[in-house]
């Protein structure tokens, strides 16, 4: 078992790769182009909502008022006729800089709940490639399974899901690859190692490695 106070090296690294990919993908790729559709008239449904005057969070068209009136002919009226959609209103004074902050302090929790797991799951001295396998996959887990019902329940486009799924994989990769170069070793290699540079500044004809 290794403690938590032990990989906050890693922890901490690895989100610091994922801030920089993801800000690589998102900002100097296309990858991302296509997330969001425009629509034909912008400036006519933006005018038509503004009045509305409408407050942040989230808004389902058609909306029920209860469970029952998911059955009732008005309601399923308004659905045939559409549109049917849910949308998401958020401040004008949007902050990217805030937005970043809380995407890299997610990123550290995800690290953290990797080490965690990983710790528990294996001892120092453990090989890169079982760590990279445990971390990578709490890593990948994090990032990417949670977009997946944003399609099945929510109508967001495969496309997108798959993107994410995908940036969360490279995530997942970044990830691992941290945690296994930095994984403690064992303390049988490090006192061995010690034990050689001491012997060998007492006897400078042995080579240290």
């Amino acid at each position: 078992m290794v403690s938590v106070a032990s990989l906050l090296i890693p922890i901490a690294l690895s989100a610091v790769f994922v801030f920089i990919a993801s800000s690589i993908i998102h900002m100097f790729t296309g990858w991302h182009q296509d997330d969001l559709r425009k629509f034909a008239d912008e400036d006519a449904v933006m005018k038509a909502l503004r009045p509305f005057n409408l407050q942040t969070g989230h808004y389902g068209l058609p909306k029920p008022d209860s469970r029952r009136d998911l059955q009732s002919p008005e309601y399923l009226a308004k659905v045939k006729a559409g549109p049917v959609a849910f949308i998401t209103i958020r401040p004008s004074d949007f902050n990217m800089g805030s937005t970043l902050v809380l995407w890299f302090i997610y990123s550290l929790v995800v690290s953290l709940f990797a080490g965690y797991v990983a710790g528990v799951a294996l001892g120092p001295g453990t090989d890169y490639r079982n760590v990279f396998q445990i971390a990578g996959t709490v890593g990948f887990c994090g990032y990417a399974l949670g977009m997946i019902p944003e399609s099945i329940w929510w109508g967001r486009s495969w496309g997108w899901t798959i993107r994410n799924v995908i940036d969360g994989l490279i995530y997942g990769l970044l990830t691992g690859g941290a945690f296994g170069w930095l994984w403690p070793r064992s303390v049988g290699v490090r006192l061995r190692k010690l034990a050689i540079r001491q012997v060998g500044a007492r006897s400078p004809g042995i080579r240290q490695n």
